[in-house]
């Protein structure tokens, strides 16, 4: 059920999405109203959260069943005894799914208010509380305990320090300050905690804010096939060649048992440190994450430079690249500033990422790429360029397949289309979960759903079926 807005995007945004999904080829193939009425329904679903939060299980430190029943525990105290199922993935043994309860419609809205930034509101909508840096406005006399209702400035209209708003703002529940106005607006920089405990949001999840956080690792379905698709060994060079902030690297070490060796390169000094972090507190040795801009990756002369990029050509088994890119499958987003420009200016960055790749990929190698975004242009149009640029590269078969197949629109065959996994967030109906409604229902279809109602992603295999 849709309780918010459609995603707001600049109109030729907008328009330049459209054109990607009301393209010849999916219209020839259904027609004009179907795949139109496909893509408003993408736009609603964008703008809610997805109805299963994913955590991955660090299989390096302990067993899932282990980790399972002490994340029951959690939520126990979390949820004040609501009976909410935690449900292992049977294609990804080491991935936990557990149902989000919503949209909660009975909820009473207060006369004390906050404004919260749209970032703040989404990440509350997937079960963050609210910390002191995101409130922008808050009512006049709000004091430390007073419940309050919280809403989210979609559209960033809202000025800090606000006493009222009345520009387009998203009731996201309500909770209890744990802090003043005054104090939030003191102008300490410093200020850092919690500045509202969620107590009634619209949608109900866990908060995993410094839960069992050596054992879990908290990611979106799809991001976690990324790595099983992969499929690293025991043994093996892998580089991840975008790797903030590691989630996927740990998780590419994790799998093989920590034994091989994994690069991880980010040109970001911050992002690179917190993988660092990450791979120190799940206990990961196999990690080396290092500063540096992956389109510079390939050596250029013949010297090894002793494990540090750049490397030699065809020095990697297996090698990531999850592109940067317009991140247009995000759920929660209710708004997206971005220009048409800055939309559609990752192609050509992700084609350079993707040369260096296809050269440093030993023969026989295996290439996964991925993007968190919706576009044609930086998906299956990426797929098409790369089979013509790189007649050495073919395209696989992916396991577990969980995701549909690619969209129309780029020129590639049935065939090659069924080869790749596109998460479409438009696939199901957006669901109304409430705790009866989950006693309910069975567990197959709580997979299925899972499953099906996800963050917009993309992934593509390939082999490297001979030298460059």
């Amino acid at each position: 059920m849709s309780v918010f807005p459609k995603i707001s995007l600049r109109p030729e945004v907008e328009n330049y999405l459209k054109e990607g999904f009301v393209n010849k080829e999916i219209v020839s193939a259904f027609s004009k109203e179907e795949a139109e009425r496909k893509f408003e329904t993408l736009l609603k679903h964008l703008s809610h959260p997805p109805s299963f939060t994913t955590v991955r299980v660090n299989t390096h430190l302990a067993s899932v069943q282990h980790v399972k029943n002490l994340l029951l525990d959690e939520l126990q105290k979390q949820l004040n005894g609501l009976s909410v199922p935690i449900l292992q993935h049977p294609d990804l043994q080491d991935i936990l799914l557990i149902p989000v309860i919503g949209p909660r419609k009975n909820i009473k809205k207060q006369q004390c208010e906050a404004i919260v930034g749209a970032q703040c509101g989404n990440a509350v909508l997937r079960g963050a509380h609210v910390y002191a840096p995101g409130i922008v406005s808050a009512s006049k006399f709000m004091k430390a305990g007073d419940v309050i209702s919280v809403y989210s400035d979609i559209k960033g209209k809202c000025k800090k320090g606000a006493k009222e708003f009345d520009g387009t703002k998203v009731f996201l529940g309500n909770g209890i300050s744990e802090l003043s106005r005054k104090e939030i607006f003191s102008g300490l920089p410093e200020l850092k905690g919690m500045g509202i405990r969620m107590t009634e949001p619209v949608y109900l999840s866990p908060s995993f804010d410094n839960v069992l956080p050596r054992y879990l690792f908290l990611q979106n379905l799809p991001s976690a096939v990324v790595t099983h698709v992969l499929n690293p060994q025991p043994g093996e060079k892998i580089l991840d060649l975008c790797a903030a902030p590691g989630g996927k690297t740990t998780h590419i070490a994790a799998l093989m048992h920590d034994q091989g060796e994994v690069i991880a390169l980010d040109k970001i000094f911050n992002k690179v440190e917190k993988i660092k972090q990450n791979a120190l507190l799940l206990g990961l040795n196999s990690i080396r994450a290092f500063c540096f801009d992956g389109t510079k990756a390939v050596k250029l002369d013949m010297v090894d430079t002793e494990g540090e990029p750049p490397f030699l050509p065809e020095t990697f088994d297996r090698i990531l690249l999850d592109a940067p890119c317009s991140g247009m499958g995000q759920r929660p987003n209710m708004a997206c500033t971005w220009s048409l420009k800055e939309v559609a200016s990752y192609q050509p960055l992700q084609r350079k990422l993707f040369t260096a790749a296809v050269q440093l990929l030993k023969p026989g190698g295996v290439l996964v790429y991925s993007t968190c975004t919706i576009t044609l242009a930086e998906n299956e149009e990426q797929v098409a360029w790369a089979l013509t640029k790189f007649p050495c590269l073919q395209l696989q078969p992916q396991k577990p397949q969980i995701g549909g197949e690619g969209m129309r629109g780029a020129g590639l065959s049935c065939e090659q289309l069924k080869q790749l996994q596109r998460f479409d967030p438009s696939a199901v109906p957006l669901p109304d979960t409430d705790v009866d409604s989950l006693r309910e229902t069975r567990r197959e279809d709580m997979l299925w759903l899972a499953n099906k109602d996800s963050i917009g992603f993309f992934i593509a295999k390939f082999v490297k079926y001979k030298s460059t």
